[in-house]
């Protein structure tokens, strides 16, 4: 795409407006400004539109294409998210059948005992919904497409910030084919990813566990098709986790030691079958077919802050979890909408309020506090315990099990985080639910 400035820009009234770079001088400044078009920083930008803001969107895809992370993993959605999501009207965008998940099967190779949790046990029909990536961002792009006042910049990369903030902007400094520009923001927004620039550029300091894990996914079929039941079979190297889609297909996580994950992406696909049937077992049959598996590093990282002047982390900038549990996107989608309803509250009090001011973003900060903190633990906790092969951690582990099992008091503890609601969630992740 070409570099027209502000003023000349190519625009469609019906499906938002599309910039490649105005020029500095030209450029008016965004009430919200969002680096990253993926999961997140989409889902954003559409929960911002609801409230007239003027928001840019800066996406790294050129038009007609979708930001790597919309492949063909698998995304678990709790149902706070799938709420959320259908009253963004993203959910009604979906093409491919949804998977609802109304039983949650949890066991470790090597100890006794499981765990099983059904949906129906506590008032509801499914604990979610399992999604494909790609038909995802297939719904968030339409769903863009509809944003009469957004501003896309795309293909657009981020370079960098301006000194400041000054006079209550932040100047940002970006760059696509036609060279450096500048665009101006009152907040300004790091949605792009565990490997965040902008969380670099403004001096945020993060913390990371390698868990010496890569996961292997892929599509999955088996002798018998799936019942709703999602899998989490816990292993010395990870989870081997089967998830139902609705295609009468799993979605296959396979976790293994970051030393061998050469030799198992080098596995035929009969051989790679046969390794992950020894990880997960017999429970849905014999393992018949898979696609070419994609690989992840299993790597934790978490912003030391969450907050710059007039600037915000969110989702995978902010923290990056272990997908054991199925947490991360859930987590990050609850920031973003969050961030929107703190926006929505401080406009409804006065149309002038600013996005970016210390006080509101002070207040997003403890907001975040209890569900970001209690889900980190979470995730983190049971990386580490589970892949602990210890022997004097299994008698723990399956009396663990057990209680999960059979006392309603702990079953409550993890039900309410498998269905997303931990600590005070944004008001669309309980619409509809009664919760």
């Amino acid at each position: 795409m070409g570099m027209p400035n502000a003023a000349s820009a190519s625009t469609t009234s019906a499906s938002g407006s599309d910039a490649s770079g105005p020029d500095p001088a030209t450029t008016t400044c965004h009430d919200v400004l969002i680096v990253g078009g993926g999961l997140v920083g989409a889902s954003l930008a559409i929960a911002l539109d609801r409230i007239g803001l003027d928001v840019g969107l800066i996406e790294a895809a050129p038009p007609g294409s979708l930001p790597a992370v919309f492949d063909e993993r698998n995304l678990s959605f709790a149902e706070a998210t799938v709420n959320a999501l259908e009253a963004l009207g993203v959910m009604q965008k979906l093409h491919a059948p949804t998977g609802a998940i109304r039983r949650i099967h949890i066991s470790r190779r090597g100890d006794f005992g499981r765990a099983v949790l059904e949906a129906r046990d506590h008032g509801r029909e499914a604990f979610g919904q399992v999604v494909i990536a790609r038909d995802f961002g297939d719904a968030l792009e339409a769903r863009l497409a509809e944003l009469p006042r957004l501003m896309r910049y795309r293909p657009v990369l981020f370079v960098g910030l301006e000194p400041g903030p000054v006079d209550g902007v932040r100047a940002v400094r970006v760059s696509d084919g036609g060279g450096e520009r500048v665009l101006r923001t009152r907040l300004l927004v790091a949605a792009d990813g565990t490997r965040s620039q902008v969380r670099e550029a403004l001096g945020i300091a993060c913390d990371s566990h390698d868990y010496g894990q890569t996961l292997f996914v892929t599509r999955l079929r088996s002798e018998r098709a799936p019942d709703g039941t999602a899998y989490e079979r816990l292993g010395d190297h990870g989870p081997t986790a089967l998830l139902p889609r609705g295609d009468r297909h799993f979605g296959l996580v396979h976790g293994v030691a970051r030393d061998e994950a050469d030799a198992v992406a080098a596995l035929d696909e009969a051989a790679f079958l046969e390794r992950a049937q020894q990880a997960f077992g017999w429970r849905v049959g014999r393992f018949l077919a898979c696609g070419r598996p994609s690989t992840y590093p299993a790597i934790r990282t978490v912003a030391g802050r969450l907050t710059a002047p007039r600037a915000v982390l969110v989702g995978n900038a902010a923290q990056t979890v272990h997908p054991i549990g199925a947490q991360g996107f859930n987590l990050g989608l609850r920031d973003a909408l969050t961030l929107a309803e703190l926006i929505e509250a401080a406009r409804a009090a006065d149309p002038a309020a600013d996005c970016g001011d210390a006080g509101l973003l002070a207040r997003y900060v403890r907001r975040r506090g209890d569900d970001r903190e209690q889900t980190l633990a979470f995730s983190d906790g049971l990386a580490r315990v589970t892949a602990n092969d210890a022997s004097l951690l299994r008698p723990l582990r399956s009396a663990g099990l057990f209680a999960l099992d059979r006392l309603p008091s702990v079953q409550a503890a993890i039900v309410g985080g498998a269905l997303g609601y931990r600590g005070r969630v944004p008001a669309l992740c309980r619409a509809g639910s009664g919760a």
